[in-house]
């Protein structure tokens, strides 16, 4: 089954591992993510007020496009771009006014017809594969890791485009379980990683990061997996700073829930990304049995 991709920005530079490695496994999986034509940012992030229409301009050209394009689904990897595409969705779903509107001002753009559903790809590997078909297809049991889930906001924030129960998600912990994994549950994993802080609060972010990854070494977490590209710069490259900060302090790594997939399906390690990370993952696989060896990632 081919589907619609929406990559966003982050995905072609900061987060090239995490789309790489999405392709690889979706093709595994028996499918194949398409890149829509003429995406543009999502325009992210959504607005906080409720008259403020113009933040719902570009979200809405996209889901547009996805029209133009005669489909009426729209897989995304990146949660802020998720977050703001369902929003926007939803917003001119229930107000019909406002979307009149907006069709209106974007007089170049066809009338967007509502007929789109957003998804996020951990939906899809829940809700169209299912994991216990991803369990069956596992090549190597990650059984000798133990991994914290962390979600931080956009998952699951607000409840209405949420992929997961706001409080109590267990979609990562979910899949983790299906790759083989002891999973650690965390307090810390549906709290803030410091978001655009981290362009001139560096400091509080990494403390941020520190506070987050300590109470998951405390529990016995070898390593820390998520879904946002935004997070896994906070709580790897910033973490990897804290270590500065805070004597005899190590950061866990941080792998893309995809990057795990990957290595489960025993696919080849030139998709993994891991040259990317901050704190290398390779050294935490290898020295648990995962990886023998590992070239040219």
């Amino acid at each position: 089954m081919k589907l619609l991709y929406f990559p966003g920005c982050t995905l072609k530079t900061s987060a090239k591992n995490l789309e790489k490695s999405a392709f690889a496994i979706t093709k595994a999986l028996g499918h194949e993510l398409v890149e829509m034509d003429d995406w543009t940012c999502c325009g992210v992030v959504s607005s906080l007020s409720d008259d403020d229409l113009m933040r719902h301009l570009a979200p809405l050209r996209n889901l547009i496009h996805v029209e133009d394009q005669g489909e009426n689904r729209v897989v995304v990897l990146c949660d802020m771009c998720c977050n703001t595409l369902k929003q926007t969705n939803l917003r001119v779903k229930e107000k019909p006014d406002d979307l009149e509107t907006l069709n209106l001002f974007m007089d170049r753009e066809n009338d967007y017809r509502g007929t789109v559903k957003v998804q996020h790809f951990l939906e899809f590997l829940r809700d169209d594969v299912g994991f216990n078909v991803l369990k069956k297809m596992v090549k190597k049991p990650l059984k000798n890791l133990k991994i914290m889930p962390y979600y931080g906001c956009m998952l699951l924030r607000p409840r209405e485009v949420a992929v997961d129960d706001a409080e109590e998600p267990t979609i990562l912990s979910d899949l983790l379980s299906a790759l083989g994994v002891e999973v650690v549950d965390n307090p810390f994993k549906i709290e803030c990683c410091g978001s655009y802080h981290t362009i001139q609060e560096k400091e509080l972010v990494s403390r941020r990061a520190y506070r987050i990854a300590s109470y998951a070494i405390e529990r016995g977490a070898d390593a820390i997996v998520l879904s946002c590209p935004l997070c896994r710069f906070n709580l790897d490259v910033r973490g990897k700073e804290a270590e500065k900060m805070f004597n005899g302090y190590k950061q866990l790594p941080v792998f893309y829930y995809t990057q795990l997939i990957a290595v489960a399906l025993g696919l080849d390690p030139s998709v993994y990304g891991f040259d990317q990370h901050a704190v290398d993952p390779t050294l935490l696989l290898k020295k648990k049995g995962v990886l023998e060896v590992v070239k040219n990632i």
